[in-house]
């Protein structure tokens, strides 16, 4: 699944592709995909019509500020989240649209911005100008500080983790902990951080929860400044993998030699998600 180094990847590139792009057609061609109440005729209703204005990222989620036409006023906005395989493509010509095409918008002289999600299990929403988003989307709802916030600092860390049995990882992998962090950087920040990833949240000392505060923020950044990771299905809107799965420590390397010692790297199930780590540099 995309986590924030690919959605911001993503957001930074919609933002620069879709300066007014005014939305003159929609297509959807996947009904399970729009969420909103009302589905579809609610959507193209709201959004056709209508300009996408300034890309917002949080945690996993898109939000897009729609403006009307007419004058500027605001007209909602377009919530999206990837899930496990969504990604947007830019096209300047006429493509027939492919299996895995789930809705297309185009503007006047006929590009389009095409969802294309192979499981079929992202979202889109329209939201009323008359509500936040985080009022009507549950996941917005319950989000964690953003990383890069003034929120997320240790003081936050070690309360939020202070009655946790579950292991660290699991609840770097709980988006009520942190926005936007997932399988990938939870491993990688793991690793910096030199915690192995088994461990009890409440058992986490205060030099621990700061090692990780910082390393969860450096590995994400780095990651950014990469355009993301490429192991699976991710691509951004130019169809480029991102850089930074050849960078990684753990993740994806199981059974290979961990590259500052070595050993080799382990890789188990933790809350349903495979985990890796190497049991000298992570105790």
């Amino acid at each position: 699944m995309p986590e924030l180094p690919e959605v911001e990847t993503v957001r930074r590139g919609l933002e620069d592709r879709l300066k007014n792009f005014y939305v003159q057609d929609i297509e959807v061609l996947s009904k399970r995909t729009i969420s909103n109440i009302g589905g579809i005729t609610v959507f193209n209703e709201n959004i056709k019509g209508s300009i996408l204005g300034n890309w917002t990222r949080r945690g996993k989620y898109l939000i897009c500020y729609l403006q009307s036409q007419n004058n500027d006023a605001h007209a909602g906005w377009l919530v999206v989240h990837l899930r496990m395989t969504g990604q947007f493509k830019w096209l300047n010509s006429k493509q027939l649209a492919c299996s895995h095409t789930r809705v297309r918008f185009w503007n006047r002289i006929g590009n389009e911005i095409r969802f294309v999600d192979t499981r079929n299990f992202g979202q889109m929403w329209w939201v009323s100008p008359e509500h936040k988003p985080s009022e009507k989307i549950n996941g917005l709802m319950r989000i964690g500080p953003e990383p890069f916030s003034n929120d997320f600092n240790p003081v936050y860390l070690k309360k939020s983790l202070s009655t946790r049995k579950r292991s660290i990882k699991a609840s770097l992998l709980d988006q009520t902990v942190v926005a936007g962090a997932g399988n990938i950087y939870a491993d990688e920040s793991l690793f910096e951080a030199g915690i192995i990833p088994t461990k009890e949240s409440r058992k986490l000392s205060e030099i621990e929860i700061n090692r990780l505060c910082n390393s969860l923020i450096r590995v994400l950044r780095i990651s950014i400044g990469k355009g993301g990771t490429s192991f699976k299905d991710f691509r951004d809107l130019e169809g480029t993998n991102g850089n930074y799965g050849g960078e990684a420590w753990v993740y994806g390397r199981a059974n290979k030699s961990c590259k500052k010692c070595g050993t080799k790297i382990m890789k188990k199930k933790l809350s349903g998600r495979g985990t890796h780590w190497c049991p000298n540099c992570q105790k």
